[in-house]
């Protein structure tokens, strides 16, 4: 039963790292070419994009998987054929009205707001996104409740390489910021045609039986039967999508709040931070995706045991691997933003700091919500994230005019610290498991002591990349002298290891090391 959640999240922490790492390749180039004014430009389309593609999709993913892996479950390929047609159906519906809708609304806003003409072009071309965004997003999410992610995997891969190539080559063309746009929008149209096809390959069989056996099978869907699936779907929706509207608040609102009352390139400088902070949610969101069918399928079964091992799971894996991550951020916020953007970006290296603690802190929220949704409580998170937004927008309009970027960066964090604490207590309540605390408490005790080996290091880039080749040695061995290994971390470091190809053998070396003072 382990198996199901480890394997689904390996391979998206791996398949995501590559995404993260080929983003960070988009931004870097972006950043190089665009410079920080025209970087900030760019940066200001994003949260205007993700806006328009939440309300696009209305939040159906999430519903798609949840309720695809409960029918599946159940052997019902009808429902599971409808809830996969329905979905698509109203998701491209919506994608074409709020294209429009963004063509319309771009000049208003990029004048009337960010008081910046430079930016209406680049959101005019952000309609071009939508159509194709909302259809890779719903076959997504049928991978998802199918747990097919290595297809999600492939769809991102076909989304990042035609996104790069294009915006580069765009804009090294001399299109500016709207050649960066352009490529988005040629990414997800790439990877909707491979999303499409692997749809017909993997997944239509699965929903169209053999004529043989339809011929005998279970009730043809009625249409007040539709109807149902779709009121079902939207009520589980509704929910989800506000709370995407609130996540994406949380993480734009000091880049909105910057471009509002600051000059673009400090917007800049804030978003090459906050990029940079985002780094460890590659983790817990690959967890996340893997815990929300799995808890929805243990629901669906009455399987408490099989449920409390899937919550624990993905704390701790995210615990593991995200603190010690988070901690040396904070230590090598100035070389790490000189390595990946330039010395152009080092004004940003204070908000790094205090948006990786932030980080931390919504990566366990990110968690939660996911488990929360599995167990068929999207409103919980929704309301607990509303309530964080609330206070980082509140407290980012007083904190950025009065101290700048940094007052975005502190106001993200505080929201994230309430957001994980109210989220995680009443998610752990409401599944009736109760985290082993001097576990986590290992966990960040052995963090914590590589950042105080690493505060003596140089704040140089030769240093950074020595920091990033002893910190597995450091920050493993801390954990096993003081007991806070556990035989299921190692077998999770063999797993690892045994994906590394010419280090498996260093690494292999390693983990014996450890092994014996596993638990």
């Amino acid at each position: 039963m382990n198996s199901k959640l480890a394997k689904g999240s390996f391979l998206l922490v791996i398949g995501a790292f590559l995404f993260r790492i080929g983003g960070y390749i988009y931004k870097v180039a972006m950043a190089n070419l665009l410079g920080p004014s025209g970087y900030g430009i760019l940066s200001f389309t994003w949260p205007l994009q993700n806006f328009l593609i939440m309300i696009a999709t209305a939040g159906l993913p999430p519903a798609i998987a949840k309720h695809v892996s409960e029918y599946y479950a159940k052997d019902d390929p009808e429902m599971v054929k409808a809830v996969i047609s329905i979905s698509i159906r109203m998701m491209i519906a919506l994608g074409l009205v709020f294209s429009v809708v963004i063509f319309v609304l771009a000049k208003p806003i990029a004048i009337g707001f960010f008081n910046n003409s430079q930016a209406i072009v680049p959101f005019q071309l952000i309609a071009l996104i939508t159509p194709f965004s909302v259809i890779v997003g719903a076959l997504r999410g049928t991978f998802q409740g199918f747990y097919q992610m290595k297809n999600i995997l492939i769809t991102r891969a076909f989304e990042l390489f035609f996104m790069v190539t294009v915006a580069v080559g765009l804009v090294f063309g001399g299109f500016y910021v709207a050649g960066a746009v352009v490529g988005t929008a040629v990414g997800f149209m790439m990877a909707m045609v491979a999303a499409l096809y692997l749809f017909q390959r993997d997944v239509r069989g699965k929903i169209n039986p053999p004529k043989k056996l339809l011929a005998r099978s279970r009730r043809q869907l009625t249409t007040y039967d539709k109807y149902r699936v779709a009121k079902m779907l939207i009520i589980f929706s509704v929910p989800v999508v506000i709370t995407g509207l609130a996540e994406l608040a949380l993480y734009d609102t000091g880049t909105l709040v910057i471009g509002h009352y600051m000059p673009s390139s400090d917007a800049g400088f804030f978003n090459v931070a906050s990029t940079v902070a985002r780094f460890p949610l590659i983790i817990s969101m690959a967890v996340a995706t893997s815990v929300l069918p799995a808890a929805a399928e243990a629901m669906s079964l009455n399987d408490h045991t099989l449920l409390r091992t899937y919550i624990l799971q993905s704390y701790r894996y995210v615990s593991f691997i995200v603190m010690p991550l988070c901690v040396g951020t904070i230590v090598f916020a100035k070389p790490i933003i000189s390595l990946l953007f330039g010395n152009a970006y080092i004004p940003g290296a204070q908000s790094l700091q205090i948006l990786a603690a932030g980080m931390l802190f919504f990566t366990l929220y990110t968690i939660s919500s996911s488990i929360a949704q599995g167990l068929g409580r999207p409103r919980l998170p929704m309301y607990v994230l509303i309530f964080g937004t609330t206070i980082n927008i509140i407290l980012s309009i007083i904190l950025v005019p009065a101290i700048g970027i940094n007052g975005g960066a502190i106001a993200t964090t505080i929201a994230a610290l309430v957001l994980m604490s109210i989220l995680m207590w009443r998610t752990l309540i409401l599944a009736h498991v109760s985290l082993p605390i001097v576990e986590f408490g290992k966990i960040i005790i052995a963090s914590i002591a590589m950042g105080v080996v690493f505060l003596t290091f140089p704040q140089t880039k030769i240093y950074l990349i020595a920091a990033l080749i002893l910190s597995p040695f450091i920050y493993l061995g801390i954990l096993s002298v003081i007991g806070g290994l556990k035989s299921e971390d190692v077998r999770m470091l063999y797993k690892v290891s045994s994906k590394l190809g010419p280090l498996s053998a260093i690494v292999n070396s390693l983990i014996r090391l450890i092994e014996r003072f596993a638990r």
